[in-house]
């Protein structure tokens, strides 16, 4: 069941993809950092300041779970609950769909925040598979926080949030697999100079100062 789905999901890629590609080129940060680190905090400052658009994989995903005729929302499910990665062809066919809206609406909006992804070598291959010379990848926003620290947050947050995965056992599940799977892209970045890292275990405003100065340079 879940081979043929994801079959059907990379057949529809390329439709989403042309129409993207009939359009400007979005141009993209991809933000990065542990669970708790602060990068949806930290995005929704900078959309309020800068033209940007912020995309999160893991509210996309978390969205489509919720969906009742998701075709795709019980798999999706089983892997955030067990602290997983969700397979590729899910998360780029959500974030075709939400660029190719965005760009539908208003064609000036072209420049997005991709929070939360590529999480992966399997993300960043699959991005790299399907967005290969239709997206530019500007550079990457690094918020490096403590495990301690990131824990904490989230804990605190998931007494108001709702998420499933607000809870300790998710978490350090979260946080293995962060070290794991999604630091030595952030490495990968670092070796073609392309990650901008910040330390985020300050305040929201303190951190939020030196993203300025990075976009502020960067544009």
């Amino acid at each position: 069941m879940i081979v043929g789905f994801l079959h059907r999901l990379s057949e529809k890629l390329p439709r989403v993809v042309h129409s993207i590609s009939l359009m400007m080129k979005p141009q993209v940060v991809f933000v990065l950092g542990g669970p708790g680190a602060g990068k949806g905090t930290q995005c929704a400052r900078i959309v309020e300041t800068y033209s940007y658009t912020h995309l999160s994989a893991g509210d996309l995903l978390r969205e489509e779970r919720s969906r009742k005729d998701s075709e795709s929302g019980q798999l999706i499910d089983s892997y955030i609950k067990e602290g997983k990665i969700v397979p590729v062809e899910i998360t780029i066919s959500l974030l075709k769909k939400a660029m190719d809206e965005t760009m539908k609406k208003d064609e000036k909006k072209f420049r997005f925040l991709i929070d939360g992804f590529p999480r992966n070598h399997d993300n960043l291959q699959g991005w790299n598979k399907v967005m290969d010379g239709r997206a530019d990848v500007k550079f990457v926003l690094f918020f490096d926080c403590s495990n301690e620290v990131c824990i904490d947050r989230c804990l605190e947050r998931g007494k108001s949030s709702g998420r499933t995965d607000d809870n300790r056992e998710s978490l350090e599940k979260r946080i293995q697999t962060y070290l794991q799977s999604t630091r030595p892209i952030i490495e990968q970045y670092e070796k073609q100079g392309k990650v901008h890292t910040i330390d985020a275990s300050r305040s929201v405003d303190e951190v939020f100062a030196d993203v300025k100065k990075i976009l502020d340079k960067e544009g």
